[in-house]
């Protein structure tokens, strides 16, 4: 059986978690989140933690050779699933690459990948929101300003990256979050 592999793309705070989260469990697919990664090896203060700490903790992206790092060992562990969903990456162009690099991912292919569309002040409230809730020390003023920034400068090239290999589908990310979940399962069932 092929593997369904999704991307999900979007500002930070457009929601990809929360709807990455619940196609995980829909479709029994594997979540993947780099945040995650990051925050597993910044807890357990490992070499690649530790660096990736200093990063984020200055709004800044990881680099692109620790990021797919370790991901292509998560992918590795987990390579009998039914397929994965992508939270965080790719964010670059280079990771983009880097990830399409069947030598790099053992024949990894994208099915898609879903742009969760959210307006940039909308994007600012809703991480300044889960900071309060969440109580995560990523999500402070000054790092929200960087990784939207960081995301206009270098993410949303993707756009085009994708739209080429005729592989983007745009989500309206300011519906509730039923309604981009509805919107993402209706493309997911025509695959």
């Amino acid at each position: 059986m092929k593997q369904l592999n999704l991307v999900m793309f979007g500002a930070p705070g457009s929601g990809k978690g929360t709807q990455a989260k619940q196609m995980a469990e829909k479709y029994n697919l594997m979540h993947v989140s780099t945040g995650d990664l990051f925050r597993y090896e910044i807890s357990n203060k490992t070499p690649l933690g530790l660096q990736a700490q200093e990063i984020i903790n200055k709004g800044g992206l990881v680099p692109d050779d620790i990021t797919l790092g370790m991901l292509r060992n998560h992918i590795v562990k987990h390579s009998d699933c039914n397929g994965f969903i992508f939270d965080g990456v790719p964010r670059t162009l280079k990771q983009a690459e880097m990830l399409d690099d069947k030598t790099l991912f053992n024949n990894l292919n994208i099915s898609k990948v879903l742009y969760l569309h959210v307006e940039m002040d909308e994007v600012q409230k809703r991480i300044l929101k889960r900071a309060e809730v969440e109580q995560r020390a990523d999500d402070t003023p000054e790092t929200v300003k960087a990784r939207v920034e960081n995301f206009f400068a270098q993410t949303m090239p993707l756009v085009d990256y994708y739209k080429e290999q005729e592989k983007l589908i745009e989500i309206n990310g300011m519906q509730n979050i039923e309604h981009v979940f509805s919107d993402i399962c209706k493309v997911i069932d025509n695959l």
